[in-house]
């Protein structure tokens, strides 16, 4: 089995949910100093790869050239929730992009989080392209089109030039040969990236130190693009989202996708760790990288408390009565 016990949750002293899981910790040497289960499993990034799908804009100088603010430049990079500071930066910039709504190949959707979906419904909206969560990225894509003369038509396709660009880059990132990159179709439409569970979090030890890449114009774009990530982290998801936890932590960059995949790098320790829950659970994601920053006995406490808050370990039923609890069973 290439897995493991990651999380158990238990009811009066029952177990009543198990979460499976593998685990993969690289230093800067690229060296395996902790894994649970199978590093080499292959596994699909989902919204993990969006610093890395977002890398063409910081590349260019569209941000520069259409006066983007770095709220607005965070979103290339998001699984936005549609709250209203994430609306309001996604109109702005329709306004400022050669971009139109039409051009967006994610379908129209209403915002993740609850209270602006049903506001949103209450007033009668319908489904917009921008509501998407990950219209900030398709915005992205079709400008990068247009700024380097690809076509748009057809720009979420595998063989289309931007999606082998960015295949390109992870492929220089993650030192996994393009052949051997598996290639899916993601939620919102998109090619979605599968490699070794290893090599992802080589690829998040580039973004949290981006000096171990050789290619200086790569390297200043990640740069760039995590100072973005860290200073807007409310931009990437939203209050009380492990992702925007973790970003407010500068030391720290930090991307979760769907399915379970959670990758984060720490730039002072210069490790980074990819995780994977079998059963695609994300609601679990704060205690194991709690648990991972406990374990490797991380500095900055503060940020492990907030993990804490977001997912305590007591379980208590819809009056508040504690009724059982969340055990973390994986030793690094």
């Amino acid at each position: 089995m290439g897995y493991e016990i990651l999380i158990e949750e238990t009811r009066a002293g029952l177990v009543e949910n198990v979460h499976f899981g593998i685990i993969c910790g690289l230093n800067e040497e690229k060296e395996k100093i902790y894994q649970i289960g199978d590093p080499e499993q292959e596994v699909f990034f989902r919204s993990a790869a969006k610093p890395i799908q977002a890398l063409p804009i910081f590349l260019s100088t569209i941000i520069e050239k259409y006066n983007l603010t770095e709220e607005e430049a965070a979103l290339f990079a998001a699984s936005h929730r549609g709250e209203e500071n994430h609306i309001s930066a996604l109109k702005s910039m329709l306004n400022k992009l050669p971009v139109e709504e039409t051009d967006l190949y994610c379908p129209p959707s209403y915002p993740l989080n609850r209270e602006p979906r049903e506001k949103m419904i209450r007033l009668g909206e319908q489904k917009r392209r921008l509501y998407h969560n990950c219209s900030g990225k398709h915005m992205g894509f079709v400008a990068v089109c247009k700024e380097m003369g690809y076509p748009v038509a057809n720009y979420w396709e595998p063989n289309h030039p931007l999606q082998q660009h960015i295949a390109q880059i992870l492929s220089t990132l993650s030192e996994v040969p393009i052949s051997k990159i598996k290639i899916g179709i993601d939620g919102c439409g998109v090619p979605v990236f599968a490699i070794p569970l290893s090599s992802m979090a080589l690829t998040y030890l580039k973004l949290a130190c981006p000096d171990l890449i050789e290619d200086s114009k790569l390297r200043n774009a990640v740069q760039k693009l995590t100072n973005t990530m860290n200073h807007q982290y409310n931009m990437i998801a939203s209050e009380h989202f492990i992702c925007s936890v973790l970003l407010q932590d500068p030391n720290i960059v930090a991307k979760g996708g769907a399915q379970g995949v959670y990758c984060f790098g720490l730039k002072n320790e210069r490790i980074a760790f990819a995780l994977k829950v079998i059963n695609g659970s994300e609601d679990v994601w704060p205690n194991i990288v709690a648990s991972i920053l406990d374990q490797i006995d991380y500095k900055n406490k503060e940020t492990i408390q907030k993990l804490r808050r977001l997912k305590p370990s007591l379980v208590k039923n819809d009056s508040g009565i504690e009724v059982g609890a969340i055990k973390e069973r994986f030793a690094l």
